[in-house]
């Protein structure tokens, strides 16, 4: 059985501002950007920028991984830092360890031609003693999950009294992990923060009482047309075969995409180990992560996937949050995810930094009509890859 595997992919339409200058941002930290290769705002940067450098903002944006969310709003958060001043300004909360750690990378590298901003990331996973050193030194903006922001304020070892903004990044992915209690403690415990910021790919329920509790009726609403929500970057494919038939497809498609890197999703962490095992046994190049690895575990695969020794990522939905690598050329569902939202966090990991990626399902004909409520709620159109049988 021979599948032939069809990429059309659609290009963005032409954006009417041109430099990050227009929309008020620092010639400084504008030519940090230009060093980065940033030039032309996405959607979510224009619509955002203008609004959050202005003061005493309240805002909830639905913005996507992957369409640039982490510059729309670190860029008006670095306007309003004081250098002067030695103090916490800003929070960021983050779902996991890897999202703090790349947003403060971002944060760092643009500003290499401006005052120096000193941020700190603290996270699970590594020796709070470490952390604590660190928060020792001048700080203007801390980058951190939700549990060990926690922990360090019981200990009293951060200060929070300066704080004048305070971010949720992937708020939605906060709450599906089960963060709602810290982030109301949090939001609580800071009353005097007058710019509150909620960036969220999905609105759920949850969100919206999130929103209620702790931001004024009046918070500016960013909401984006649905063709701009889902990277227009990516190309939605769907392939119908028998749960026999996957793995043949996959090393199939695999071999197509010789040379690229991409991230296969699982359900379960039983089929992730699974069919990383297939993989290896296949002689490619291809390695799991899943919620029963340690976190040195993790970090040993991440690393080979990040320095391009590993080509595959087979992964978790839980397993995978908070990856952000910019040359992922495709994502397979192997298997349907839970939820849209799910999806939606998926695709995101392809199509990164202006660059084009696959996203293709592998579903039997039951499940092909759930791709029917996708392109409804999404805004997005699925192309079916033609399968020849000889």
């Amino acid at each position: 059985m021979l599948f032939t595997f069809i990429y059309l992919y659609k290009f963005n339409k032409k954006r009417t501002v041109k430099d990050f200058k227009e929309l008020g941002i620092d010639a400084d930290l504008n030519k940090g950007l230009r060093e980065m290769n940033i030039i032309e705002p996405t959607t979510i940067q224009q619509r955002v920028i203008p609004i959050l450098l202005a003061s005493n903002i309240e805002m909830v944006a639905q913005a996507q991984t992957g369409t640039g969310k982490t510059a729309a709003f670190g860029l008006p958060l670095l306007e309003k830092i004081d250098t002067k001043i030695q103090h916490i300004q800003g929070l960021i909360l983050c779902p996991t360890r890897e999202l703090a750690q790349q947003v403060a990378k971002q944060l760092f590298k643009f500003t290499k031609f401006t005052e120096k901003v000193f941020v700190e990331s603290v996270y699970g996973g590594e020796r709070i003693e470490k952390q604590i050193s660190n928060l020792q030194r001048p700080t203007h903006i801390v980058v951190a999950t939700p549990g060990r922001l926690i922990d360090l304020l019981a200990r009293k070892v951060i200060h929070l009294d300066h704080v004048k903004t305070i971010i949720l990044d992937e708020a939605d992915e906060m709450l599906s992990m089960g963060f709602q209690k810290e982030l109301n403690q949090i939001l609580t415990s800071l009353p005097q923060v007058k710019n509150k910021w909620l960036f969220s790919a999905t609105l759920p329920q949850g969100i919206e009482q999130i929103v209620a509790a702790h931001l004024s009726p009046k918070a500016v609403r960013i909401s984006i047309d649905k063709a701009d929500v889902v990277n227009k970057n990516i190309d939605h494919q769907y392939l119908v075969c028998d749960e026999s038939e996957k793995l043949e497809a996959l090393l199939l498609f695999l071999k197509s995409q010789e040379g690229n890197r991409g991230v296969v999703f699982c359900k379960t962490k039983a089929a992730t180990k699974k069919l990383s095992k297939q993989l290896i046994a296949k002689n490619c190049s291809a390695d799991a992560i899943h919620g029963d690895l340690l976190q040195k575990e993790r970090d040993k695969v991440m690393r080979a996937f990040k320095n391009e020794s590993l080509r595959i990522l087979v992964a978790t939905d839980v397993s995978a949050r908070g990856i952000d690598i910019a040359d992922l050329a495709f994502v397979i569902h192997y298997q349907l995810p839970e939820s849209l939202e799910y999806y939606t966090h998926r695709s995101g990991r392809t199509a990164r930094a202006g660059k084009k990626g696959i996203s293709i399902c592998f579903v039997n004909n039951a499940e092909a009509k759930t791709l029917k409520d996708y392109e409804r709620k999404l805004g997005i159109t699925f192309q079916k890859i033609k399968r020849n049988e000889r």
